[in-house]
């Protein structure tokens, strides 16, 4: 049987897994050991982690981002609550209302500015509660780092919404898909720009850099944790052959294999910028901050472009067109792509 072999601009999810990723799992397919996550690959797993956040942390291990991302609500909400967060947030848009389905709460969303939550606007949204019986309660805040439009939020601008989120009363959690960009982006380790920008929990995802299927739950208050084994099988994130889970995780943390990774991405991505961004008939939406580029183009090159390298538009109405690169994405197929859209320009 034959498989495609042409790479895409579709999304980072697209990409294969990285060949190190596979040979550890191969590395660890080996005799037998406890199921279900009491294995030692798992206790190594997450003692790593606690070793990259500097703190005694709990970390879960789950299939997918939205697994994650509803496992963390559902450990600090109840049906009474509501979760503030953007309306561009994957939580919100792309995950099927799993988190209203599963845990009942309410998700509140609020309009973000290229991406990003503002206290501004949150102040607004927040001075909308009645803080009565007739509402739900304001619970938690969640933002996306990097954004669903590539931008990344700075270290001040993360501890900001964390203070503005305990001063309320509610915990703080950030959706960390595409953590390793962030990371990338900001130049700082994985500790700085969460623990120390005051997160309480953290959906730390590996599958958009280089993973098989591998998202991690981290939880740096220890209270919302005391239920979570119980709520991650209720929602049929637990594996039973845990350790080629969580094991993939220690080949991501192996050699900086995450940065690395990451780092290509970002600088695929904004490779693709700087060879468009001056192209008169192209205007780049979003700042290029981690490893996705967002560009609005003539309609009418749609359907031709993506005859060249598949690729999805953000808003078609608009001709808003997202580029994702990845940890393989290559100079290469950055030039030959931008080489297709310089030929459309010149007619």
């Amino acid at each position: 049987m034959e498989f495609e072999t042409q790479k895409s601009l579709s999304s980072d999810n697209s990409s294969g897994v990285h060949p190190d990723v596979l040979a550890y799992l191969s590395k660890i397919n080996v005799a037998h050991t406890l199921a279900y996550g009491y294995d030692p690959i798992t206790e190594a797993a997450q003692k790593k982690f606690r070793e990259v956040f500097g703190t005694d942390c709990e970390t879960y291990f789950v299939f997918t981002g939205t697994g994650a991302n509803v496992l963390a609500v559902r450990c600090v909400c109840d049906s009474i609550h509501s979760v503030m967060c953007s309306s561009e947030s994957h939580l919100y848009e792309d995950e099927c209302s799993a988190a209203e389905k599963l845990t009942g709460c309410k998700l509140v969303p609020i309009e973000p500015e290229s991406g990003k939550l503002t206290i501004t606007r949150l102040e607004s949204a927040y001075s909308k509660f009645r803080f009565d019986e007739h509402q739900a309660v304001p619970r938690l805040l969640t933002i996306t780092q990097p954004t669903e439009v590539g931008t990344v939020y700075s270290l001040e601008e993360t501890k900001q919404l964390a203070d503005w989120a305990h001063k309320k009363g509610m915990l703080f959690h950030i959706d960390g898909a595409r953590i390793s960009n962030a990371a990338v982006s900001l130049g700082v380790d994985f500790k700085t720009m969460t623990v120390e920008c005051g997160a309480d929990l953290l959906s730390f995802g590996g599958t958009k850099n280089g993973l098989m299927f591998a998202e991690a739950l981290v939880f740096f208050d220890k209270n919302p944790a005391k239920y979570v084994k119980y709520h991650r099988k209720q929602l049929m994130q637990l594996a039973s052959k845990h350790r080629f889970l969580a094991g993939q995780f220690l080949a991501y943390f192996e050699n900086d294999l995450w940065k690395k990774n990451a780092e290509n991405a970002n600088a695929m991505a904004k490779l693709l910028e700087s060879l468009i961004k001056d192209i008169p008939k192209i205007k780049i939406k979003h700042p290029v901050q981690a490893n996705g580029v967002f560009a609005v183009i003539p309609l009418e090159w749609f359907p031709i472009l993506v005859q060249h390298t598949s690729f999805y538009p953000w808003n078609i109405n608009e001709g808003l067109m997202r580029w994702m690169c990845s940890f393989d994405t290559t100079e290469a197929e950055i030039y030959a792509f931008t080489d297709a859209i310089k030929t459309l320009a010149h007619g």
